[in-house]
């Protein structure tokens, strides 16, 4: 009978220890798999504002190109009809090279800004992101020392 009685006894407490092991275990899991569900939050709020970003930036882009192609094309039209009216071909010659000129400045003008803004927008775009990475290496180091 004393046996049994012992038997009973460590059968308890191993049941009561596993029990505990696996409410600990459980606990852990469900703290882990919150720090990974607030991971993915986020992630996906750091990449909605990297998104609306690189929207405004290609926005942006488009009406900048757009204003200068507007604005050359103007140009253009305004530089033919002085030619056009040229009382001679060395005045004519003359107004051509000025508005070869002044064009050529314009459009080395024009993609140094369109550089501006792409840099800016890169920036802004990965900006967000970047910190994901720790941010994951931050959930994983603390899923293991939990």
């Amino acid at each position: 009978m004393a046996k049994s009685k012992t038997t009973n006894g460590a059968a308890e407490a191993a049941v009561k220890n596993g029990a505990e092991a696996f409410k600990t275990g459980f606990e852990k899991a469900v703290k882990n798999y919150d720090h990974f569900v607030g991971y993915g939050k986020d992630t996906a709020e750091a990449y909605l504002k990297a998104a609306n970003a690189a929207g405004k930036g290609f926005e942006t882009l488009h009406n900048e190109i757009y204003g200068f192609s507007k604005q050359s094309i103007e140009d253009s039209i305004a530089a033919t009809k002085a030619v056009l009216g040229a009382k001679s071909v060395h005045e004519a010659f003359e107004l051509q090279t000025d508005f070869a000129r002044t064009a050529f400045d314009a459009y080395v003008g024009q993609m140094t800004r369109l550089g501006e803004i792409f840099t800016a927008t890169a920036k802004e775009t990965f900006e967000p992101i970047q910190g994901r990475y720790q941010a994951w290496v931050d959930v994983v180091q603390s899923s293991r020392a939990a």
